[in-house]
């Protein structure tokens, strides 16, 4: 039997947590303050004064502290919704925002919708079409990017929320992952909700067919709409996922950007920078072993690069034979 050691697989909280600590170390902390996933303050001097604040929330809250420079440093998953940030398209930017990005913790994921297989679609704009009274299981916490990203497939897809509600459907906010077992996955199978929109697929997208839903595709134009905002298609891939008919097309979920300000102070980017490669060996990701930085600062399909380097990361990463 394996050792648990060589089996545990941290929670993406976890992961962003642990991220910004050995940060921290690595740049010299002298200060922790926890905010809902920790937060840290770092005694330094800098033009505007005051300590650099760096945070493990990954919500787009997190992107809204770092445009109003509440905080200096965030996280924003998946990668693609920092680049519908930086383009201000879609339901949640107006205008596009002022980031850049410092690196990009691997990730690879898709996102899923499921719905149970008597609703005979096949693919998401079927509900439209259909006007179907859908009973909708999302993400529980409000600023997940789940909800925007959902909010611009249905507009891609030529209804909304709203049209699914007006139509006598219901959303409902609760829990995490769908994993099986889980209440969500639970209610799903019992019939209690209709479909479940989500990402974290690798532990939950072998068990919808077997349990008697349908993954729904995007359609060809849909895809086309959402990449120009700033999405990426993906595919969730039969040979991955076997139980699953055929390949899916869908869109992309991959990747953890840390980012800043375009005008964030170039040596606190360095400090990041230099943090990061001295800690190397203590962050943990979803791989093995030290952190891959020659694949954090280029666009890779696990950590994709949709928008700027800040001048000061490209710098050093280019200084280091990142580049």
């Amino acid at each position: 039997m394996a050792d648990a050691k060589d089996t545990y697989q941290p929670s993406a909280s976890t992961v962003r947590s642990r991220f910004i600590l050995e940060l921290a170390a690595g740049m010299g902390a002298s200060e922790e303050q926890p905010y809902r996933e920790p937060e840290v303050r770092l005694k330094a001097q800098r033009a505007s004064g005051g300590p650099f604040l760096l945070s493990a929330s990954s919500t787009l809250d997190g992107l809204t502290r770092v445009v109003d420079r509440e905080l200096d440093l965030a996280f924003l998953n998946p990668a693609s919704a920092l680049s519908v940030a930086y383009r201000g398209t879609g339901s949640a930017f107006t205008a596009p925002q002022p980031v850049r990005a410092v690196t990009v913790l691997p990730s690879r994921d898709q996102c899923l919708f499921a719905v149970r297989a008597e609703t005979g679609f096949t693919h998401v704009e079927d509900i439209g079409q259909a006007k179907y009274p859908l009973k909708l299981s999302l993400r529980g916490l409000d600023q997940h990017w789940l909800h925007f990203m959902l909010d611009d497939i249905f507009a891609a897809a030529g209804f909304s929320l709203a049209h699914l509600k007006s139509w006598g459907g219901e959303v409902r906010k609760e829990g995490h992952i769908p994993h099986p077992g889980t209440p969500r996955f639970e209610s799903l199978v019992r019939g209690e909700v209709d479909g479940i929109f989500d990402e974290g697929v690798h532990s939950w997208a072998n068990s919808m067919v077997p349990a008697g839903m349908t993954v729904l595709h995007l359609r060809e134009d849909t895809v086309a709409k959402l990449e120009a905002m700033g999405y990426r298609r993906d595919y969730l891939r039969k040979d991955a996922y076997p139980t699953l008919p055929g390949d899916v097309l869908t869109l992309d979920f991959s990747g953890w950007p840390v980012f800043v300000r375009e005008d964030a102070d170039d040596d606190l980017v360095r400090h990041v920078c230099a943090g990061l490669e001295a800690r190397r060996d203590d962050i943990p990701w979803e791989g093995g072993g030290p952190l891959p930085l020659d694949r954090m600062c280029r666009d890779v399909p696990e950590a994709p690069l949709g928008i700027p380097l800040h001048t000061a990361a490209a710098r050093f990463w280019a200084a280091r034979g990142y580049l």
